[in-house]
């Protein structure tokens, strides 16, 4: 077997990583999500994707705002995932809920093993929720979900408020 010709290529949800990281859930996905939680606020957002009339983008820098009092949606660019999980560990305190989307394939990884781990499911800590199936994400510049939108892995929720 040969070699010559051979092209190496990321998938393509893998580069570049500013469009992978302002994919937008879809509303069939998170209809259900903000009727049950209410959300108030999203954290993690551009104008074009943003799920709530209050939210933070990239200028508003939402890892910079209080989340006090507000029931936060967070969907956080998941090529740097570790500030928004060190983001909601300090305000978990000072909001009345915090929601965030994230893979489900990264619990192995050190981010998840210092900051979600040593608190999950203890008083203060977060509960996690494993989503079926996979979500389905909309491209920057779209409005609906395309083809091959589906992420190559699935979806859990990190919960931190009320139970």
């Amino acid at each position: 077997m040969s070699l010559v010709g051979f092209k190496a290529q990321n998938h393509p949800q893998q580069t570049p990583k500013a469009a992978v990281d302002d994919r937008a859930i879809a509303p069939e996905h998170f209809v259900p999500l903000h009727a049950r939680f209410g959300f108030t606020i999203d954290v993690a957002a551009s104008v074009e994707n943003a799920k709530r009339p209050a939210f933070y983008t990239v200028l508003e820098d939402g890892l910079a705002q209080s989340w006090a009092g507000e029931r936060v949606w967070c969907n956080p660019p998941y090529s740097s995932i570790e500030p928004w999980v060190v983001k909601a560990v300090a305000e978990a305190k000072h909001a009345d809920l915090i929601v965030m989307l994230l893979p489900a394939n990264r619990c192995e990884q050190g981010w998840w093993q210092r900051h979600v781990e040593p608190i999950r499911d203890r008083p203060g800590g977060p509960r996690v929720e494993f989503l079926p199936g996979r979500m389905r994400f909309i491209r920057v510049g779209s409005t609906e979900v395309g083809p091959n939108e589906r992420p190559p892995f699935g979806c859990c929720l990190l919960i931190w408020g009320r139970r």
